[in-house]
């Protein structure tokens, strides 16, 4: 049910923004970027937290999950260019700059980055105060100095914290998610900050033990790329064992982070087991 939503909102928001007077290489880029898309785990987060505390405007809540996935569809397609990882694949098919060239590539993301904020914008203009809420949520997800630009920019310095690279990289847009959700069915967003990070760090362990043990092909984008980088991983430092035991703590974190909300215990539910779906299915031969 959230998936259709989603991508019922992104496509309502893609097809204006692709329309007659865009150059026809760029709408079609910006298509190829968001569609057809992962799993839609940020936006169906913003989701479940607005829908768990009521979803009191409908409309705010789907700008939101849009905006949240742009900039992430916008930081895979700057994260693939060959002045980071040079990747090949992603989502099990050429990368945008592999297919539309690298200018339409670095545009495309930039594109996505206007999009999302534009998105807001149009879904807040009539509430001036939670539009501002809205915007400086989804800037400290993305930019400097804790967003996933700052995760980007930790790999250009020589020594690298894995606490600091993965809270930015990946987990920023997690607590991004989950405050989004709460803004836009009109709950304070702070204490929603704690759920987004234990999802975060879930998702970033889960991805680092996928780096480690599966394939290009079950990945649908180059495996084994931390290794290559030198870049942190905390499957690599904790070992697969500890590192299945931290995404097991994490987990339960999570569900037990959930504020008082009238749909706390159906969040918490969803939470363990979309979490749960985050083990690779290799790792049921290792102890925790």
């Amino acid at each position: 049910m959230h998936m259709e939503r989603v991508e019922k909102a992104l496509e309502a928001a893609l097809m204006e923004a692709g329309g007659a007077n865009c150059p026809p290489l760029l709408a079609s880029a910006l298509r190829y970027a968001v569609f057809p898309g992962g799993h839609r785990i940020r936006p169906q987060i913003v989701l479940a937290v607005a829908m768990a505390c009521g979803d009191p405007n409908p409309h705010h809540t789907d700008a939101a999950a849009s905006a949240i996935e742009f900039m992430h569809c916008a930081s895979l397609v700057h994260d693939d260019l060959p002045a980071f990882d040079d990747a090949p694949i992603r989502r099990g098919k050429p990368t945008i700059h592999v297919e539309y060239g690298e200018p339409l590539a670095v545009l495309t993301g930039d594109a996505l980055i206007v999009l999302a904020y534009e998105t807001i914008a149009k879904a807040f203009a009539s509430d001036p105060r939670q539009l501002a809420a809205m915007i400086s949520i989804v800037s400290r997800a993305v930019g400097a100095p804790g967003g996933i630009i700052a995760g980007q920019a930790w790999e250009s310095e020589s020594t690298i914290s894995l606490v600091d690279y993965q809270r930015a990289k990946t987990g920023a847009l997690f607590a991004g998610a989950t405050l989004a959700g709460a803004a836009a069915a009109g709950r304070d967003p702070e204490p929603w900050r704690a759920l987004g990070d234990y999802i975060g760090e879930a998702y970033q362990v889960a991805d680092d033990l996928r780096d480690l043990l599966c394939d290009a092909e079950e990945l649908g984008k180059p495996a084994h790329q931390d290794e290559r980088r030198a870049r942190p991983n905390a499957a690599a430092q904790l070992g697969i064992g500890g590192a299945k035991a931290r995404l097991t703590e994490l987990a339960d974190a999570a569900a037990a982070s959930i504020p008082e909300c009238p749909g706390a215990e159906q969040l918490r539910v969803v939470i363990r087991a979309q979490t749960r779906q985050l083990f690779p299915s290799q790792l049921e031969q290792y102890a925790a």
